[in-house]
């Protein structure tokens, strides 16, 4: 790793730090792929359910809202930060700090607020199938993830004022070149409740819901096939209960497993730069968390595979 200076005209310069080598080279490549995937597999997502009306339900428009969301986590946020890790430079100016940040943190707001909307939807078509087509509908759903990506909007910004991350004159740099995003010890705690605690909390009690209703379900469809020796459709309903909990279990590893550690190192210290080596790897982690949610919610449905497979044959140019 070589030193020099982000703009060595400048007296006020940040330092660039260089790094290469086989190492940061291979790293730099590693990440830059989960970027293009992350790109791809939401691209697909977001084109098969814009493009086919058949696929315009409730539950895929908020599996959209997360692709969106997730989309701009690897066309934007994953390409700036792995900018930033090469030479530790900034190189577009306040404004288009301040513009990375907004982004940043509403993409992954917006995906948390989505994975809750999510595990709702899902709850009440476990919970209530007979009335899930009157309480859920289209126009519902879409009010929903507006008012979701509202009320997001308005969190981050909100957030990002009063840490002085917001306004050009708030925005408090060591040196020219950088791009750093300070938070508040109170304001770690504020984001720790309101971005982790208590939308973990629905997506916890609310998946346990599920599955035990599904298992309910299932056990009385296998007792009622067991009375009328249907062994192999008892078989299948048994199998279709182990399937839902593998799902479900991998729904929620996937999401605690991403997000907890990048909170609890939060409320280790008080100020964290976004270039530090601690926040890069944790933040990284809520990022790959990103490129899973398409995998988990689209890849497994049979319409996906379906729809991906008209896209990628160029069928969808016909009429």
């Amino acid at each position: 790793m070589t030193v020099q200076y982000c703009f060595p005209d400048n007296n006020l310069s940040c330092l660039k730090e260089v790094r290469t080598g086989t190492g940061n080279i291979f790293l730099f490549t590693l990440l830059s792929f989960i970027s293009v995937c992350t790109v791809f597999l939401n691209l697909l997502v977001i084109i098969s359910i814009s493009h086919f009306k058949q696929l315009h339900t409730p539950t895929n428009l908020l599996i959209l809202s997360l692709a969106v969301a997730d989309f701009l986590v690897g066309l934007v946020v994953m390409p700036v930060n792995i900018m930033g890790m090469v030479d530790n430079c900034w190189y577009l100016g306040n404004m288009a700090c301040i513009v990375v940040l907004v982004i940043n943190n509403l993409s992954t707001a917006a995906s948390l607020c989505s994975l809750t909307f999510i595990a709702v939807d899902r709850y009440i078509a476990v919970n209530d199938p007979l009335s899930y087509s009157t309480k859920i509908t289209v126009c519902k759903t879409t009010v929903f993830i507006i008012s979701g990506w509202f009320l997001s909007i308005l969190y981050i910004f909100i957030f990002l004022y009063f840490n002085g991350n917001l306004l050009p004159s708030q925005i408090m740099i060591r040196c020219h070149g950088e791009c750093v995003m300070y938070v508040k010890y109170p304001w770690m705690t504020v984001d720790l409740i309101v971005s982790f605690v208590t939308p973990s909390s629905v997506i916890l009690i609310l998946y346990s819901f599920i599955f035990n209703v599904a298992r309910r379900q299932a056990i009385a469809m296998r007792s009622v096939m067991n009375s009328t020796s249907n062994r192999k459709v008892a078989k299948v309903s048994f199998t279709s209960e182990t399937k839902a909990a593998r799902t479900l279990g991998i729904v929620v590893c996937v999401y605690l497993v991403c997000w907890i550690p990048y909170y609890i190192s939060s409320l280790s210290v008080e100020n964290m730069s976004s270039f530090s080596l601690l926040w890069t790897v944790f933040g990284w982690l809520i990022y790959i968390n990103s490129s899973m949610n398409p995998l988990i919610y689209a890849i497994f449905y049979p319409w996906f595979r379906a729809s991906v497979k008209n896209i990628l044959t160029c069928r969808i140019l016909k009429s």
